[in-house]
């Protein structure tokens, strides 16, 4: 499942450059995919499945999300496309069949992906397609990975696929059932460490904070580096405010003395009381780590949070609606920041 994830973080890197350039990023990605590379970092060539998206899915341009069939089999019909390339090509023309009510055609391009890739291609399909959801049409996607999972019933990546775009439609308790599934299915360590941070991200937006924190527990429990740590204690420590519980000496503890220097570091020694929130706002914008993964987009929505903390519940508002500025609809962050205004 490791080189398959690691297959689907180079493949998206396309998106950015085009067919072909995905073979160059290749070599880069294969060394160490870790799934809190799926909450850290801007994967997938401009997408925001990043530290800010802690569980969100491929962001697409207008272009990439709307080309004609015509484009899109013009470029599958090149000869020598990597395999990367052709997995996600054959991914958006499946998903523009599917618009346009071609269901056999569409289901024959996700076959077609189950041919090229055995082993990774329903990754591809499954953050591809939660993607490809956030442009508002989420009935074809959901069909998508129907059609996946008739192919390959009960896998983990394509549940929470599903379960991603059931938060964007802010249909919580339907993805905390299905990220039920995904916990109890999940074939190996890493997925499963990632279905429970997505049901904490999902148990957090319906109310749910203790069993979001325990959540959040059950993923920290098999996370030894700072790195993998840090995302799922931030989001941790968001549930122990809403559960009134002693979120800043929980998070003290948690981080000890650990250098937090390095993105996503100054949300934590912000939540610390270690700097300012504008301090905060100067790293979001002026860190290299941030400006990749989007840094502008979560920082605000942990400030909210600790003003939840504080009983300021006007600053909060403000920015969690910043938050939503500044925060594609496809990330968990932005989904977060919605069910909070709803709770204020």
């Amino acid at each position: 499942m490791r080189y398959g994830k690691s297959l689907a973080a180079a493949a998206f890197c396309l998106l950015a450059g085009g067919p072909g350039h995905v073979s160059a990023q290749w070599g880069s990605q294969s060394g160490g995919w870790d799934p809190t590379a799926r909450e850290f970092e801007q994967r997938r060539g401009g997408h925001d499945r990043d530290f800010s998206g802690g569980g969100s899915a491929t962001t697409f341009t207008p272009q990439q999300r709307n080309a004609t069939l015509d484009q899109l089999s013009k470029i599958l019909a090149t000869p020598q496309l990597p395999v990367l390339d052709r997995l996600v090509y054959l991914n958006l023309r499946a998903f523009q069949y599917s618009r346009l009510g071609s269901e056999p055609e569409a289901q024959r391009d996700i076959a077609e992906m189950a041919k090229v890739l055995p082993q990774a291609w329903q990754i591809i399909l499954s953050s591809t397609t939660a993607g490809l959801a956030g442009g508002g049409d989420r009935a074809s996607a959901l069909r998508l990975l129907d059609y996946g999972l008739s192919r390959k019933p009960g896998d983990t990546s394509m549940i929470i696929g599903q379960a991603e775009i059931y938060m964007q439609l802010a249909d919580h308790p339907r993805a905390v059932s299905l990220l039920d599934g995904a916990v109890s299915g999940a074939p190996a360590q890493d997925d499963r460490q990632f279905a429970l941070f997505m049901r904490g991200l999902a148990n957090f937006n319906l109310g749910n904070f203790v069993r979001s924190s325990e959540d959040f527990d059950a993923t920290l429990a098999t996370r030894s580096t700072l790195k993998q740590r840090l995302n799922p204690t931030l989001w941790r420590y968001a549930a122990h405010v809403r559960a009134k519980r002693d979120a800043r000496g929980m998070l003290a503890r948690s981080i000890g003395n650990e250098n937090l220097y390095e993105w996503p570091g100054p949300i934590a020694k912000f939540l610390l009381g270690q700097i300012s929130a504008g301090e905060l706002e100067v790293a979001a914008e002026s860190d290299e780590n941030a400006k990749k993964t989007n840094g502008k987009c979560i920082a605000p929505f942990f400030v909210g949070m600790d003003a939840v903390r504080r009983g300021d519940r006007q600053h909060a508002r403000e920015k969690f609606q910043l938050t939503q500025v500044r925060c594609s609809t496809v990330t968990s962050t932005n989904w977060a920041a919605a069910s909070e205004l709803k709770r204020l």
